[in-house]
């Protein structure tokens, strides 16, 4: 196998896309895999009422080739839903119907092969003579697939705070997790909810688990002063743009920080206006009708829990003043997002190859510290050092372009070592 993508999320995708319309020799040489039985895209959070943040032309295709077959108003057309979306007149899909673009462009490839239900359990470098030549990569049912290109579209690690991993899982619910976990509780029960953080996902999250749970009483504890609308403008979304990642990945390190201290705000910690709209409205009617039914905790950190019973036990301290408090429950719901680190099977990947920092060039390939006449490419990870759209559908058809032509140029192959400024693989 010349190429592996593991992982048929939206950056593969994208790759798949440019490979059957740019390389269609390497295409038919080229395998994604999938440890799902189907393509998943936040399967946990397909809320019917959910948009997507993002227009409709950012898809896997349109800002690099606008005449594409693959382009997501060929998925409305194909699907016989363009005049309709047409008269909705919006820019932002729902976020199920990108979910189901996405199954659409996996099953119109028509050169690479995408294989589901095969886990990836570990990758080793192959070694020739003190050259990197390829990879070896072992799935759950102890089969390998050997490569010359490794392309990890895996995601983040989903992030679970330290203080709630030792309580009882079938009690702590992540986001990515929402609609299976909750879809599979009575409704009848009065259960009392927790719901951890103060952006985009625990807002949905406490939003939506009032409508599945219909008895249940919702809290919301996070540590800010109070929820927040994402601060954008027109000006800064041009951060967003694909061109800005030249720009972006050319400054100073000092300056790429300072970048990101001051967009984080527009993705991250905040919460989309509609949504702010609709869940004061629901705090607001909740007053009114006396029932007391939704709390927000806000100004506290969580600082322990236990089980205890049927029930966790978190304690909660107020950050202004110390003092402490103890909220029993039966759900915890986590709207705490991804870990910032390097995801495990990067971090387990650069052990192997001996790498004490996991870099990665321009075109995302992995910096490797010897001579190689192989490569791996790294999707949606990069933030330091490309900006902050890397993990977003802003950038994702320009970066199989550019993944692809460093494979096509020959500019893997590197016969003397490479260095590029680092970043802690944290």
């Amino acid at each position: 196998m010349e190429l592996l993508a593991i992982g048929a999320g939206p950056s593969n995708l994208a790759l798949a896309v440019a490979l059957e319309e740019l390389a269609p020799d390497l295409a038919r040489d080229s395998l994604i895999i999938e440890r799902n039985q189907e393509v998943s895209w936040q399967p946990g959070m397909l809320f019917p009422e959910a948009l997507s943040n993002t227009s409709f032309l950012k898809d896997l295709v349109t800002l690099r080739n606008p005449r594409s077959r693959f382009s997501f108003l060929n998925y409305l057309h194909a699907t016989g839903r363009l005049d309709h979306f047409v008269n909705m007149g919006s820019l932002t899909p729902y976020r199920a119907e990108v979910a189901d673009y996405l199954q659409w462009t996996a099953r119109s490839l028509a050169l690479v092969e995408l294989q589901y239900g095969r886990q990836c359990v570990d990758i080793s470098p192959v070694w020739t003579g003190g050259t990197l030549t390829g990879w070896t990569t072992t799935l759950a049912d102890g089969r390998t697939i050997g490569s010359r290109y490794l392309v990890l579209g895996t995601g983040r690690d989903i992030r679970i705070p330290e203080v709630l991993r030792d309580v009882d899982r079938d009690r702590v619910v992540h986001s990515t997790q929402y609609q299976k976990r909750i879809g599979a509780l009575r409704k009848d029960l009065p259960y009392r909810v927790v719901v951890v953080g103060g952006g985009q996902s625990a807002a949905e999250l406490f939003y939506s688990v009032q409508i599945d749970l219909p008895e249940c009483r919702p809290t919301m504890v996070m540590r800010s002063v109070g929820l927040n609308s994402y601060e954008t403008s027109k000006f800064t979304n041009e951060l967003f743009f694909p061109s800005f990642v030249d720009e972006f990945h050319a400054s100073r390190p000092e300056a790429r920080a300072q970048m990101l201290a001051e967009m984080r705000p527009t993705n991250y910690a905040g919460v989309a206006p509609g949504m702010m709209d609709s869940l004061y409205r629901q705090v607001y009617l909740d007053r009114l009708s006396g029932r007391s039914r939704l709390q927000m905790i806000t100004m506290h950190d969580i600082t322990s829990a236990r089980d205890e019973g049927d029930e966790i036990v978190l304690e909660l301290t107020d950050w202004r003043n110390g003092a402490t408090r103890e909220l029993r429950t039966d759900l915890v719901l986590l709207g705490t997002g991804f870990s910032p680190q390097m995801p495990w099977a990067v971090r387990r990947l650069a052990e192997r190859i001996g790498l004490s920092d996991v870099a990665v060039t321009r075109d995302y390939r992995l910096v490797v510290d010897r001579p190689s006449t192989a490569a791996c490419y790294l999707h949606g990870v990069n933030e330091q050092t490309h900006g902050i759209a890397d993990s977003l559908l802003s950038v994702m058809a320009n970066r199989a372009n550019d993944i692809l032509q460093d494979v096509l140029t020959g500019d893997h192959l590197d016969l003397t070592p490479v260095t590029a400024p680092a970043v802690a693989a944290t």
